[in-house]
């Protein structure tokens, strides 16, 4: 069959997606980027906040359109949103032929090709013990990929439905990193970016002595690999050891993505989170003082019981932290977490209006902070040629989540190599360069 697959969510989510793509390959089928010649598509869903729901409900909706005006006979949903609301949203979209959760997905190919005969199908195991499959085919430019090196999560943040939908903490065995690690470098990945709920968590569950640090300092010797960036690191387990491998090891992007979410302690302790305001300061201030390293955070606003002045508190910290990047969200009620019921909650457009604050503020950081860079040199990655211009991204830059940097006067040859570029010009998330 040719098979049409539309990627939602996070790169986890993609790193699924992309694993369900090689095993039908490997199955025979073909991949297809145009909807409208598919026999079958599959919509792989994010279930995490409203508008992510929102998101894959329509797509669901505009992909069924292609089951009257294309060749689609078969209309299939997988991932977040489909293991969390299985049967509700089967019952309520009779376009769909067969729905299955984030634990099935070593059966992809066999429910794929029996959904005709079988007729409508749901199959969401809430067993979260299905295999790490180590296939994949890479979405992303070839030079980089999204390497997820634990599932699930066990931190029980109040806010968040993940555990309930991706079952505890896993760390994924080591040799099995290293080899799909192994596998991408001979693909020509030059940088792969650690994902999973919670990266500075990795090995703590397997009993072996495996850790990040050990995880970090063996990729970097994987042949053909230049680079490794660490996502999603939880601020109470950064260690001094982790820092300065961060820091002091030239294939580690002197990087870290912390999500902090709050400053004030009230509410961090209603979100469960397990670092205080003084923990959350002095990691800062350890990381400000002795290293080089671009640091990206977010925040939640508009939480349950957060006022005015937990707010301020919030936006000071901001202005004094000053983030190289930084995202917030305006919080989201979810169905089964302990901050559906919390009360008192946050007018919506109390919560709209902090959001736009809070993210004015961060622009006008950002602004400066780039703005600093202009006449200085440094290591970029290209990933890609727009309106004659190459995006490339810094160290300090992840994909598709941080501003790039946009070089005058090269070519397309030189996508996917890494350039000495020096800064010409900044604006607020973005720089202008040219090719040393």
């Amino acid at each position: 069959m040719k098979i049409a697959v539309k990627m939602l969510g996070c790169p986890k989510n993609d790193v699924d997606a992309e694993v369900m793509i090689y095993l039908l390959k490997e199955a025979g089928h073909e991949i297809t980027t145009d909807p409208a010649q598919a026999e079958a598509i599959i919509v792989n869903t994010c279930g995490f906040i409203k508008d992510a729901k929102d998101e894959s409900v329509d797509a669901i909706l505009e992909m069924a359109q292609y089951k009257k005006d294309g060749r689609c006979r078969r209309l299939i949903v997988t991932g977040c949103l489909s293991q969390r609301y299985n049967k509700k949203l089967f019952d309520a979209l009779p376009e769909v032929d067969l729905m299955i959760g984030v634990n099935d997905y070593d059966r992809i190919v066999s429910l794929v090709e029996g959904t005709v005969a079988d007729g409508r199908v749901l199959m969401c195991n809430q067993d979260p013990s299905s295999p790490f499959i180590p296939g994949r085919v890479v979405s992303t430019p070839k030079h980089y990929a999204y390497l997820k090196i634990a599932e699930g999560c066990s931190n029980r943040c109040a806010y968040c439905a993940i555990p309930d939908i991706r079952g505890p903490y896993r760390s994924r065995g080591e040799k099995s990193i290293l080899d799909e690690a192994a596998i991408l470098a001979q693909q020509g990945v030059l940088e792969l970016v650690l994902v999973a709920q919670d990266t500075t968590r990795y090995g703590m569950d397997l009993g072996d002595g495996c850790a990040i640090t050990g995880l970090l300092e063996k990729l970097t010797k994987v042949d053909g690999i230049a680079r490794v960036r660490l996502l999603y690191c939880y601020p109470e387990l950064i260690t001094d050891e982790l820092l300065e491998l961060v820091s002091g090891n030239d294939r580690i992007c002197s990087y870290l993505d912390i999500p902090l979410q709050h400053i004030d302690d009230g509410i961090l302790k209603a979100m469960n989170r397990r670092s205080d305001e003084r923990q959350i300061r002095n990691l800062i201030e350890k990381i400000r003082s002795r290293y080089e390293i671009a640091l990206r955070t977010t925040f939640i606003v508009g939480f349950p019981s957060e006022g005015e002045a937990e707010f301020y508190k919030l936006l000071d910290f901001v202005k004094e932290a000053r983030f190289d990047n930084m995202g917030a969200f305006i919080f989201s009620p979810e169905e089964g977490t302990p901050a559906y019921r919390m009360k008192p909650r946050v007018l919506a457009k109390a919560a709209k209006a902090r959001h736009h604050e809070i993210m004015m503020a961060q622009q006008a950081i950002s602004g400066e902070i780039l703005s600093s860079k202009v006449g200085s040199t440094c290591s970029a990655i290209a990933d890609s040629m727009t309106d004659g211009l190459l995006v490339c991204r810094s160290c300090g830059q992840a994909p598709d989540i941080d501003g790039v940097i946009y070089v005058d006067g090269s070519d397309v040859s030189n996508v996917g190599k890494i350039l000495n570029i020096k800064i010409t010009g900044a604006s607020e998330y973005d720089l202008r360069g040219i090719v040393l």
